[in-house]
């Protein structure tokens, strides 16, 4: 949606292990041939670092000082707005950045002049992101921020549909799990993917070593 609607900001949360990562992935790979897309996934320090790992993400040179760099961003972006292309720099693991960093981010985003949207930022992180966006010294951030949604845990049928998709993708013609074994799986992972994918790649080795043809609510017990 942010992508689409040319959000200056857009701001995706989630627990760990919510699906954050995959759903960037997802988006690289369906994005369009005319837009660049830069990644950072550390955790740059003071507006000059900042800059640089900006550069470095959409394959620009990264060296000199801040004045030059923000020059020479801003050159490339407009050059690319101008060919028709469009820039959006992901920012992952956001939550570790610290105020002074996401004010550096809104500054860069002043770049965009009068309707011509030449750079987009999109932040994924932890819920402490959101926590700091609240934050005082980052009103003026927050303000800028056109999208912002929160991966929540999944429910119990969207954890069965989601083993039993799963499954499918993997080549199973039946189901392997039980409605009472996604139950369990579900109150035991709080409808986190990543635990749900853990408890059931678990589930499936015992299930294999015991000869079953398929993981109920009792399967530990057999095992």
């Amino acid at each position: 949606f942010g992508v689409m609607n040319n959000a200056g900001f857009t701001v995706v949360t989630g627990e760990i292990g919510s699906g954050k990562t995959t759903l960037v992935r997802c988006l690289l790979r369906r994005i369009e041939p005319n837009v660049k897309v830069g990644l950072i996934s550390n955790t740059p320090r003071g507006r000059e670092e900042l800059l640089q790992w900006v550069m470095l993400s959409l394959d620009q040179p990264f060296e000199g000082n801040f004045p030059t760099l923000f020059k020479r961003l801003r050159d490339h972006l407009f050059q690319q707005y101008n060919s028709g292309r469009r820039t959006i720099v992901i920012v992952d693991e956001a939550q570790n950045l610290d105020w002074e960093s996401l004010e550096d981010l809104r500054m860069l985003s002043n770049i965009n002049a009068d309707k011509h949207q030449v750079l987009q930022l999109i932040l994924v992180g932890q819920p402490q992101l959101r926590d700091l966006l609240r934050s005082p010294e980052l009103t003026q951030f927050a303000q800028r921020v056109s999208s912002d949604f929160h991966l929540r845990p999944l429910q119990l049928n969207d954890v069965e549909n989601y083993i039993n998709h799963r499954l499918q993708a993997a080549g199973a013609k039946n189901a392997l799990f039980t409605r009472e074994a996604c139950e369990l799986i579900a109150k035991a992972s709080h409808g986190i993917p990543r635990t749900i994918n853990i408890l059931c790649d678990t589930a499936l080795v015992y299930g294999f070593a015991t000869n079953v043809p398929y993981v109920d609510a009792h399967a530990e017990n057999t095992a």
